[in-house]
């Protein structure tokens, strides 16, 4: 019965990001990459809109509707909300809910400085929402694995996830984790950078999406050939009323600098305290970017000149996680040794 019960699941692999979830199924490819929000009514407790539209609400709303991330630093930080918004998203990827022939084996990744109890809270999210197994991973062994990274092999690879909620840098060889950093400092952290740069410069108040959109569009560490230009659009600090400004690309690396200065920093320390045979290994190799944060223009060239080591952007660095997962739904054997044990199982015993 169990045989056949596996026959007819649809595995999947889930990306459960600060900012976005993303999940991935063998038949479809990624079938869900959405905002990882959730808006609900307080008066009847009712999950009004998930993803896009729940983001899209975020400081719109009234009293009775609260727009919650449930994720904090990518860590659960609201397990009812979690569960409902896994469940909408596994539900999606069915077309039509769960049946019991149909419980997926879920592979999901977690921060590198998660606990037993934070995997149990992730596990028992998911398998409320419907799965019949979930494996954990690291999120930076996923991104390797994405990244075509050897990972099995005895040899230093440097990993450095650049996410929403954190920046995770992982020294991995023999598929296991030598030794690792891991910082606050990550893509939400810049965009309060920007608000807190846009009230302190030019006294007007922005929202932390239009912070995020401006980081997108001109967001960079380096100078380009030509300066770039953006409207800035928010509430003057003194009069209240509408205001708007133009801001210049190097308005935003001033706002970003310290950030990532920390960002730079925490992959010294790294490097510090890894074997000399690895970091050998590094310096010959490189190391590979992955997350949100690799797309920040020139990132990737300041890194390489700080730590003298060749950097290399992963393809899609904003998948690499959950083509992570995928790699590892083909393959068993890879998973069996990447896989962090069952918080439930040390729980129960």
């Amino acid at each position: 019965m169990f045989s056949f019960l596996k026959r007819n699941s649809q595995d999947i692999g889930i990306d459960l990001g600060t900012a976005n979830t993303r999940v991935y199924t063998k038949a479809k490819g990624i079938t869900v990459d959405e905002p990882t929000v959730v808006a609900i009514n307080l008066k009847t407790e009712q999950i009004l809109a998930v993803g896009t539209e729940a983001k899209q609400m975020l400081g719109k709303t009234p009293p009775h509707i609260s727009v919650a991330r449930p994720l904090q630093n990518g860590i659960i930080s609201d397990y009812e909300v979690a569960e409902k918004m896994l469940r909408y998203f596994i539900d999606k990827v069915h077309e039509g809910g769960i049946s019991l022939l149909r419980r997926p084996r879920i592979i999901i990744g977690v921060p590198l400085d998660v606990t037993e109890v934070e995997v149990k809270a992730v596990e028992d999210s998911l398998m409320a929402a419907g799965a019949r197994e979930v494996c954990i991973v690291q999120e930076p062994m996923l991104a390797a694995i994405g990244g075509r990274m050897p990972i099995e092999d005895p040899v230093g690879n440097l990993l450095v996830d650049i996410g929403a909620g954190k920046t995770e840098v992982a020294v991995i060889s023999l598929h296991g984790v030598v030794n690792w950093k891991s910082t606050p400092i990550a893509g939400e952290e810049m965009n309060r950078n920007i608000v807190q740069y846009a009230r302190e410069i030019f006294n007007i108040f922005v929202g932390e999406s239009h912070a995020e959109y401006i980081k997108m569009k001109v967001g960079s560490v380096i100078p380009g050939t030509e300066i770039l230009q953006i409207p800035m659009r928010g509430r003057d600090v003194i009069t209240g009323l509408p205001k708007e400004v133009m801001i210049t690309d190097v308005h935003i690396r001033e706002a970003l600098d310290r950030s990532i200065r920390t960002i730079v920093d925490h992959i010294k320390m790294a490097l510090e305290v890894t074997p000399p045979e690895l970091t050998a290994d590094i310096h010959e190799r490189g190391m590979l970017i992955s997350g949100g944060g690799a797309l920040i223009n020139g990132l990737d060239r300041v890194i390489a000149q700080a730590t003298d080591i060749p950097v290399r952007i992963v393809d899609d660095p904003l998948t690499a996680v959950v083509r992570g997962t995928a790699i590892l739904l083909d393959n068993p054997d890879l998973l069996h040794q990447v896989r962090l044990p069952s918080a439930r199982q040390s729980v129960r015993s």
